[in-house]
């Protein structure tokens, strides 16, 4: 047991040369892939299957040490501390993708149309028509021309009320917690991860659509790519997400949490409020204005 004032410091351990090695190996067959070598997929599930084995092993070894009460308030601390500097990271990792569509949209567009501060000619590229979204190409034949552009309502509007509502679900499981009231943390994790799976199989449904239906790809111009870079790596987030809502669920099945230790679950709760509040950004930027 960690005694008040002590630090653990863990015994030294192979798993970040794993980490190293997953990566490497993960983006070797990334660029493989694109380049279009035949071992490019092979590097590239190799790679996902060494840092998933990486995310099983070290997790389960540091929940071990939790159990263990081998952790004191300060490693909670610095638990915290850590989740929201990544938290943070990830702020500024969907700032860059939505300053670029502001950037695209509001002087890049209307530079291009002879408008705004920069612009200085309407024959610039002739034929351009300075509006987003941005559908209509003045050279379609090099580009993959979409039919409409996505609209704010339908499939956009339901996986906004299926997040939203998850954000309220996680909260009531997290008061459940705190209360001690083990049947209302289960349902309200299991009608979280329940609600997750859906806004994901919502969202393969509607890319299916816009690929068959609407002709949107990530060839679309710079709508087709902003639309698909924004939503695809929130979709990706929810993936991570919803996998990490499923492991918080399996350990209050086992009884992990008490109400003055489960900084775990904390930490899977800000990190899906912050998936929600992204994807209200993304929902008023990109569908709906």
């Amino acid at each position: 047991m960690s005694s008040e004032g002590t630090y653990y410091i863990p015994e030294p351990s192979h798993w970040p040369i794993v980490a190293a090695v997953g990566v490497f190996v993960l983006v070797t067959g990334f660029v493989f892939w694109l380049n279009g070598l035949v071992v490019g997929p092979v590097f590239t599930f190799a790679g996902l299957g060494i840092l998933s084995y990486l995310l099983y092993g070290w997790l389960s070894d540091v929940v071990d040490e939790s159990l263990k009460g081998k952790y004191d308030k300060q490693v909670d601390i610095s638990f915290r501390q850590g989740m929201i500097w990544f938290i943070i990271s990830e702020v500024f990792f969907f700032a860059s993708f939505f300053g670029t569509l502001y950037y695209i949209r509001n002087i890049a567009i209307p530079y291009l149309g002879g408008e705004g501060h920069l612009g200085s000619t309407h024959m610039l590229w002739e034929g351009f028509t300075a509006t987003w979204p941005l559908i209509h190409l003045p050279d379609p034949t090099n580009y993959s021309e979409a039919k409409e552009a996505m609209g704010a309502g339908g499939i956009p509007l339901i996986n906004t009320i299926i997040l939203l509502t998850s954000g309220v679900t996680i909260t009531w499981a997290h008061w459940a917690l705190k209360k001690e009231n083990r049947t209302q943390l289960i349902l309200g994790m299991l009608s979280t991860v329940a609600l997750g799976v859906v806004f994901l199989f919502f969202q393969a449904y509607e890319y299916g659509h816009a690929y068959s239906a609407m002709n949107l790809t990530l060839q679309s111009g710079s709508y087709g790519s902003t639309f698909y870079m924004l939503t695809g790596f929130h979709g990706f987030h929810v993936t991570i997400g919803t996998i990490m809502l499923i492991v918080i669920t399996i350990r209050c099945f086992k009884g992990h949490f008490t109400k003055e230790n489960h900084f775990a679950f904390e930490g899977v709760a800000w990190y899906w409020h912050f998936v929600d509040v992204v994807w209200l950004g993304l929902y008023i930027f990109v569908y709906w204005l």
